[in-house]
């Protein structure tokens, strides 16, 4: 693959500095810095592997690992990224030696000497504090020198908050605490540097992205994009159509908004420039495809692994909820991109092969038609073998997995030749059947992923490890078998260049882990100053303040927080800090004002505006990277790329007043389809509101009009609660007539009132499953926690039972049952996409005769 010469070097050494170290030295350091990387990913493939426990050498608790993982981050950190702009690139200084090794010691500090740690714990001695002082320090000039300035800015104002909270305002101010006791707690335990973020780092994150490295390596990304280019390089707009979906593919290879804008951008940009896309829109469109491939499930840079563990839900859960947004928003971006098209007049590129329309359909469909039925034989075939063979399926699974892979192999070696290479300079769009015939088997691994996940239902750790075990086996064997299929001469030389791969891979997956390492490790210093400071609970109230109790301006200002937080923070440690501030707030504000907001849905907008932050301008990278290729102004990109995301940046806002979108509360597939069909729908149609465009261009009252039938298919219960009231509000002595008559599955709603331990009163909505087997009333309800005793006409809380989901939810003794809320029996809500879809196309008509008659009229 060739690259524009001017913009190359400049782009990759953006790339490495965000990414990999920009540092390159010869001799000696560098096989260091090749070494180090490499003993990185083993050590990981080591730690999640069953083989620690088979042989019962190199068992590992989960602290020891983090302070392991953390001591290869931080020594990579001050190896491979220079200090300064002006530092040397070709040699490792001989402070940074020093620093590397004194900042590796102290984060291994915890594994070196855990037994003794153990035993004093919460009380440190000098030499402890002292190691934890210079670790911290290492640590935040580690964050800087990987991720530039804004994150080591934030978890130094979080650090001096610690210790200045005596002189802060009256509205943030704490008693503050001593060195000893912050430092303890934020480097010696698993509080902070140590906590959940780097947990998830570690058993995680690391697996993901060297199974990414290993399909980029193996050469998966670059098939994906010659897919993506025979499908849709044809259409109207057919390079940028092909970006889009080339990115999206590519979320599943890379979790970085920049290594996305260079690996595709490199020569999507120039081709989009050539069927007509000035070099602003062409860098924009890369970019806002690149940012939202961090939105495509699986992997979904680290957030995915980090809600896991935030929200408390299993990975298959927070897959199912991210899965429906993303679509969207890609079908979306693939429709502004053919809107720009349609207004410019713009063609594809030429087909070397026009087909049929016939021809096509019958292309199209039977290639569903055959995925269909793989998908059904995988799933219930695989299932049948366990029935059947029991522990001997797994064995009888893997032979039959090697046997599709050799004869995939076998497709992909007939057909390598004649799928052409995609550059800059293509001129017509390849085949597609021999396009997709040529890499089949980079399918496979992610089949095995996604089998692992979903269907053994393995963790995020395991099921990774499982699939890059699949990946090396790949990476060793697809040269020499491929050699001997084409009865190639070379053979040992390609099984040579298959283990160099592999090394390679193991290097620059470990590499481009280094600053999600440091970053989590850094976030976890806000989430050791939220638990020690207790500012979590101070922001409920300053929050509460701003926003006036409004729900929505308490939205907006989190997603503002998000948007000014992510412009220098990584998505991933952007996603820790705000989500550990706000999460909490957002639910518990939401409650007090009567809407009950699920956790995932708040941490997905935490997430989504996180996202946002990698092309808003004045700092987003990934805008500054494709501007490099296109040739065009940063800032301007930048701006571009942002206005083809406004139809990402209200979907955050959408999903939490309407969880269907997250998949929630959907019971039958008729309702799955509905609802899929009325948000894809309803995010074209913002799409051409906010492009000014759909059949001809729009008059100022159509786009307001498509506004308006966008809101409504996002959210069609805000005008259907105008027509039926959704609940009816009763007594809190009520309650026991209440909660008979609920059927099983069903929750208990209240409006609860009551003091906190602070003497804050406090009246929020709560929701409370009873137990499937309860069948009366007081049964039901003490299933929840609750126990309550009646005074005159009031309903009171006279204990609650510890661990019991009255308990979770807040409820304390003494508190009062002021309400008990039912929901009313009423005609689905989705009715109203009927006369929303009339006036649509009643829009569509007018659209389409206003072209006829201007047609006639020129």
């Amino acid at each position: 693959m060739t690259q524009t010469n001017h913009s190359s070097q400049d782009v990759q050494e953006m790339v490495a500095q965000a990414d990999t170290g920009a540092r390159n030295p010869s001799g000696l350091p560098g096989r260091i810095l090749w070494l180090v990387p490499l003993c990185w990913s083993l050590f990981q493939l080591w730690y999640a592997s069953p083989l620690p426990f088979v042989f019962d050498i190199g068992i590992l608790n989960d602290t020891e690992a983090r302070s392991i993982h953390l001591m290869f981050a931080i020594f990579l950190a001050f190896t491979a990224y220079p200090a300064m702009k002006n530092s040397p690139r070709d040699r490792i200084p001989f402070i940074d030696w020093i620093l590397a090794l004194a900042g590796s010691f102290s984060a291994a500090y915890i594994y070196l000497f855990y037994t003794e740690l153990a035993g004093r714990s919460g009380a440190p001695t000098q030499v402890d504090i002292i190691v934890a002082v210079i670790g911290m320090v290492l640590l935040l000039e580690a964050t800087r020198r990987a991720l530039g300035p804004p994150l080591m800015c934030v978890a130094a104002v979080f650090l001096l908050y610690t210790f200045a909270g005596p002189y802060m305002p009256d509205v943030i101010a704490h008693k503050g605490a001593s060195l000893n006791k912050a430092m303890s707690h934020l480097w010696l335990t698993t509080e902070g540097v140590f906590g959940v973020a780097l947990g998830v780092s570690t058993s995680f994150v690391f697996l993901f992205v060297l199974f990414g490295a290993m399909l980029e390596r193996a050469g998966a990304g670059a098939y994906f994009i010659k897919v993506a280019f025979s499908l849709l390089g044809h259409m109207r707009g057919g390079p940028a159509k092909a970006a889009v979906v080339a990115s999206g593919l590519s979320g599943l290879v890379s979790g970085s908004s920049i290594a996305n804008v260079v690996t595709t951008g490199t020569f999507t940009i120039p081709l989009m420039k050539r069927v007509g896309f000035p070099g602003t829109k062409a860098g924009a469109v890369e970019v806002a495809a690149s940012t939202n491939g961090q939105l495509t499930p699986p992997i979904m840079g680290a957030a995915a692994f980090l809600m896991v563990e935030y929200v408390g839900i299993s990975y298959v859960e927070v897959i199912k909820a991210a899965i429906l947004p993303a679509l969207i928003s890609y079908i979306a971006l693939l429709y502004i991109v053919h809107l720009e098209a349609c207004k410019a007049g713009m063609q594809g590129l030429p087909r070397r092969h026009t087909p049929t329309w016939l021809q096509s359909i019958f292309s199209f469909s039977s290639t569903i038609v055959a995925l269909g039925i793989l998908s059904a034989l995988v799933y219930y075939g695989v299932g049948w073998t366990k029935d059947v063979f029991g522990s001997a399926a797994t064995t009888i699974v893997g032979v039959a997995l090697l046997l599709v892979y050799v004869a995939l192999l076998k497709v992909s070696a007939k057909y390598a030749d004649q799928a052409p290479e995609i550059d800059e300079q293509l001129t017509e769009v390849p085949d597609p059947g021999p396009t997709v015939k040529s890499g089949l088997h980079f399918l496979l691994p992610i089949v095995v992923l996604v089998w692992c996940l979903t269907v053994e239902r393995f963790s995020p750790g395991l099921s990774a490890f499982w699939a890059t075990v699949f990946m090396i086996f790949i990476l060793i064997t697809q040269r020499p078998l491929m050699a001997l299929i084409n009865k190639q001469n070379d053979v040992t030389q390609q099984a040579k260049a298959g283990f160099v791969d592999l090394a390679e891979s193991l290097v620059s997956g470990a590499r481009n882990m280094i600053g999600i390492g440091v970053a989590t490790a850094a976030a976890g210093t806000v989430v050791g100053v939220v638990t020690l400071t207790g500012i979590g609970l101070v922001m409920t109230d300053f929050v509460e303040f701003i926003s006036g109790g409004s729900i929505f301006l308490m939205l907006l200002f989190t997603a503002v927080i998000s948007l000014i937080l992510g412009m220098g923070l990584p998505t991933t440690a952007n996603y820790i800090v705000v989500s550990t501030l706000m999460a909490p707030v957002v639910v518990t504000l939401g409650a007090q004002h009567g809407l009950i907001i699920p956790l995932i849905a708040v941490h997905l907008f935490v997430f989504y505006f996180g996202i946002l932050a990698d092309d808003t301008p004045p700092v987003g990278l990934a805008a500054f990277a494709a501007a490099a290729i296109a040739k065009s102004d940063p800032i301007r990109t930048g701006i571009q790329g942002f206005t083809y995301d406004i139809r990402t940046a209200i979907l955050p806002f959408m999903f939490v007043f309407n969880t269907q979108l997250l998949l929630i509360g959907i019971d039958t597939w008729w309702h799955l389809a509905l609802t899929i069909f009325s948000a894809i729908v309803a995010m074209l149609i913002f799409s051409a509101a906010t492009q000014g465009w759909w059949f001809t261009k729009n008059k100022w009252w159509e786009t307001v009009l498509l506004l308006v039938l966008t809101f409504t298919f996002f959210r069609p219960g805000f005008w259907w609660d105008m027509v039926y009231p959704p609940k009816v509000v009763s007594p809190g002595i009520e309650i026991a007539q209440i909660t008979q008559q609920l059927n099983v599955g069903e929750s208990l709603e209240l409006l609860v009132s009551g003091e906190t331990l602070d003497g804050d009163h406090v009246e929020k909505v709560v929701r409370l499953p009873f137990d499937e087997n309860a069948q009366t009333a007081d049964d039901r309800i003490a299933s929840t926690g609750l126990m309550l005793r009646q005074e005159d006409q009031r309903m009171i809380v006279d204990m609650v039972e510890f661990g019991s989901p009255a308990e979770a939810a807040g409820i304390d003794f003494d508190w009062e049952i002021e309400s008990v809320i039912e929901e009313l029996p009423r005609p689905m809500k989705e009715w109203v996409f009927v006369p929303a879809s009339l006036i649509l196309l009643l829009l569509a008509w007018n659209q389409r005769r206003r072209i006829r008659r201007e047609k006639l009229s020129a």
